[in-house]
């Protein structure tokens, strides 16, 4: 059994924390006035801004010790993080969510962040949000249904999203629990106790600035380790800014994940709006959801 965070109320507090990457603090501006429109107060961890002179923002104790204190903290009732990058993967083992169970809380963000939701999945049966960080409220994001999702979902209402139909996509119905996130981040989680449990799951792709060969051999990975022989369903969202290089690859990212999900008879749908860039759709990790795909349409409901 799953356990759904409470959503929140007008008051709640959401703090922003940056457990990976490096973010500079005026860039947080337009997300914090939003939150506080909405109708949350905000709270500013210390890593948002640090004094780091590296990639990180602050030492992997810094960036550990102010999560654990926002995952503990009663008053906090989510924790959405600035940015991903990397650095989640150094912390995770160190982390005690003990008290966290016991009060749980949305957590919020993609990318990097992949690897705190395949955690609260697989160790502590609790739902998180993949969803819009800090920086997709700037540069009018904040208008944007992307962005808007994010406040909806946190409020309590059930996503119901569709997209445009592809050529590629492979048609039917299934229902099943929704988990995914970064490809890249998936695959290094393989063999790993916090590898997400895939059997009858509707599992969701996307990824960034990868060459192609690289995107075929994470799904070869993937296929290796029986990740994606025991779906229900798979959503691939936007492999944006791929590379290729100098003698090309020889088949476009649409053209060999097709081939990879070929051999499989469970719906799969092209093109989902999860995302790297602007089109990045608040999801429920741990949440039910229907996935219907026909000729004309493709929607994504949450059931329970």
């Amino acid at each position: 059994m799953i356990t759904i965070p409470p959503y929140l109320k007008t008051g709640d507090t959401i703090a922003i924390t940056c457990p990976a990457g490096y973010m500079e603090i005026n860039k947080i501006k337009t997300c914090v006035e939003t939150l506080q429109q909405w109708g949350f107060q905000v709270m500013i961890g210390k890593t948002v801004g640090s004094k780091s002179t590296n990639y990180f923002s602050g030492t992997d104790e810094e960036r550990k010790d102010e999560l654990q204190a926002l995952l503990d903290e009663p008053s906090i009732k989510a924790i959405l993080c600035g940015r991903g990058g990397y650095g989640v993967t150094r912390i995770i083992d160190q982390l005690d969510f003990k008290t966290f169970k016991k009060n749980p809380k949305w957590i919020i963000g993609f990318s990097d962040v992949t690897v705190l939701h395949a955690h609260l999945l697989t160790k502590c049966k609790i739902a998180s949000l993949h969803a819009p960080m800090a920086n997709a409220f700037n540069d009018g994001g904040v208008k944007l249904p992307y962005v808007q999702s994010l406040q909806k979902a946190l409020k309590g209402t059930k996503a119901s999203y569709s997209c445009a139909p592809n050529t590629m996509n492979q048609l039917g119905k299934a229902t099943g629990v929704l988990m995914g996130g970064n490809l890249a981040l998936i695959a290094h989680l393989v063999g790993s106790s916090i590898m997400y449990k895939t059997k009858g799951a509707i599992l969701f792709l996307e990824d960034v600035g990868e060459y192609a060969y690289n995107i075929d051999r994470m799904f070869i990975q993937l296929k290796r380790a029986g990740i994606l022989n025991q779906l229900n369903g798979l959503i691939l969202g936007g492999f944006t800014d791929r590379k290729d290089t100098t003698r090309p690859f020889g088949k476009s990212i649409e053209e060999m994940l097709k081939e990879h999900i070929a051999e499989f008879d469970y719906p799969v749908c092209f093109g989902f709006p999860v995302s790297h860039d602007t089109e990045n759709y608040a999801l429920k990790v741990g949440a039910t959801f229907e996935l219907r795909i026909t000729a004309k349409t493709v929607k994504l409901k949450e059931i329970d």
